[in-house]
């Protein structure tokens, strides 16, 4: 194996521990770990700054929003972009315990990776999507968020991707109406 594919397969190994480090940080409730993921110089926006710190400060807010979590990892993909960056995207089944509700939420993680200084792979910034979030003793909601507290966080899947429109422009709009009363 040459050194550039070697290389390749060292970046996606390290980039692939990223999101279940993330997910073990979430649900400890280990800030620490979760700021580890993060690049050492992330932006966290305005309120928050950037570096450690303000992934720690935002990550404390945040969780103490809900009390048990746990977020399931069901795949990761990762496209280098150089040696020094790449992109994926992250499936994630994640449950949340909120005043005797257990919500559930469908979730892709759109992911900016970079490589620091040190020569570790780190998140440079990640973006929430979902399909619903709802109760689990409840089915989705019309509107697909049914959890009291977060109504101005709305999914923004499926319409995200780009061929979705484009497939159900190509068929029948009286089938897509059988299907769903939410399109």
């Amino acid at each position: 194996m040459d050194d550039d594919r070697l290389a390749a397969v060292e970046a996606r190994l390290d980039i692939g521990q990223l999101p279940i480090r993330y997910a073990i940080g979430v649900d400890s409730r280990d800030l620490d770990l979760i700021a580890s993921t993060f690049h050492p110089e992330v932006w966290m926006g305005k309120r928050w700054g950037q570096g450690p710190d303000a992934v720690k400060a935002y990550f404390d807010a945040t969780l103490r929003r809900f009390y048990r979590t746990m977020h399931q990892i069901c795949g990761h993909r990762v496209d280098l972009v150089d040696t020094g960056h790449a992109q994926g995207m992250v499936y994630c089944r994640a449950e949340h315990e909120d005043r005797g509700r257990w919500i559930i939420q469908t979730i892709i993680y759109s992911d900016d990776y970079e490589r620091y200084t040190d020569g570790r792979w780190y998140f440079a910034r990640r973006r929430h999507h979902h399909w619903y979030s709802s109760d689990v003793l409840e089915r989705p909601a019309p509107d697909f968020q049914s959890w009291p507290g977060w109504e101005d966080s709305r999914p923004d899947l499926p319409h995200l991707f780009p061929t979705w429109q484009r497939f159900w422009e190509k068929g029948d709009p009286d089938h897509v109406a059988e299907l769903t009363e939410s399109p």
